[in-house]
């Protein structure tokens, strides 16, 4: 049952992988998983070679935290290459309704997170502070768009989104679609062309092995500050999530789908006079309360569960 709960964990952040603008870590964090990823990464090394070496498979398996990390990477995998189609088809059929489920997932999880900073310092502002000014800074660049990139190219691309798609609040998508490699991704998830899937998984994963050690070490010697930053960081993502929004400017990637890539917000009630499409604004509202209830059942039971142990 804890694998399968786990898988689906994973399942979770591969689908908000997949959406440019929301995070998987931000659903590490909501589901309480994101601390022990990233102990149980940090933990992929030298070290863990020693230990196969000298104690065995079942040794070094236990030092890793091996099942942990084959269950949420398994749902991740699984939840990108079965959601892949479903996720893009229901943003641009549902794009108020979608954004919206999302929005309320990023403000009660922020909330959440916040109530666990304590004794707010000046550097620990200063972090929030910081995080937010990231956050809208990489929401407002243009996306990019290389008509065809190299296949080694994908590597770098890989690492650059890995490392953004485990800090909570910055879209590893959003990533790829500013370095013009979001379309080439998702085209070579869809299609199944393990040549480019190789090549970016390897960046994902050296990305993964490097930046994983660095953030484990900061929450672990700066763990206030770390938490401030990474708040802010969510914080900064509202605005770029926020449902109803006017495109201004689109760009034809080179399968044919049409992204967005200069769009501004707008009030619910001024969204149909500008765009001449329904503000959807009752059942935006429901899905955001939808969001918010499950993020706070999900963290009352993770607190009942820590309490019980």
């Amino acid at each position: 049952m804890e694998v399968l709960i786990l898988f689906l964990k994973g399942a979770l952040m591969g689908a908000a992988d997949v959406v440019p603008g929301v995070s998987g870590g931000t659903i590490a964090f909501i589901t309480g998983i994101y601390e022990r990823l990233l102990n149980s990464l940090k933990k992929l090394g030298p070290a863990s070679l020693k230990i196969l070496f000298r104690e065995g498979v079942a040794a070094c398996w236990r030092h890793i935290d091996g099942t942990f990390l084959v269950a949420v990477f398994g749902g991740v995998l699984f939840s990108v290459f079965t959601m892949a189609r479903v996720i893009t088809y229901s943003l641009s059929a549902w794009p108020i309704q979608v954004w919206s489920f999302f929005f309320g997932l990023v403000v009660i999880s922020a909330v959440l997170i916040l109530r666990k900073v304590s004794h707010w310092s000046l550097s620990r502002i200063a972090a929030l502070v910081a995080g937010v000014g990231m956050a809208v800074l990489i929401g407002h660049a243009t996306p990019g768009m290389h008509a065809q990139p190299e296949w080694y190219s994908f590597l770098w691309a890989g690492a650059l989104a890995i490392c953004a798609m485990i800090l909570p609040g910055i879209s590893g998508s959003f990533i790829l679609l500013l370095l013009g490699f979001y379309a080439p991704v998702l085209q070579a998830v869809t299609r199944f062309d393990f040549g480019i899937l190789f090549v970016f998984a390897s960046g994902c994963v050296l990305g993964l092995l490097l930046f994983s050690h660095v953030l484990s070490w900061l929450l672990s010697y700066y763990h206030q500050t770390t938490l401030a930053f990474l708040v802010g960081l969510m914080l900064g993502a509202i605005e770029k999530i926020w449902p109803w929004k006017q495109t201004l400017a689109w760009k034809l990637a080179d399968n044919g789908v049409q992204i967005p890539v200069q769009q501004v917000n707008v009030m619910p009630w001024q969204y149909e006079s500008l765009t001449g499409q329904p503000p959807e604004f009752v059942v935006a509202i429901a899905l955001m309360m939808v969001a918010i209830i499950a993020v706070s059942v999900f963290e009352w039971c993770g607190r009942s569960k820590i309490q019980t142990d």
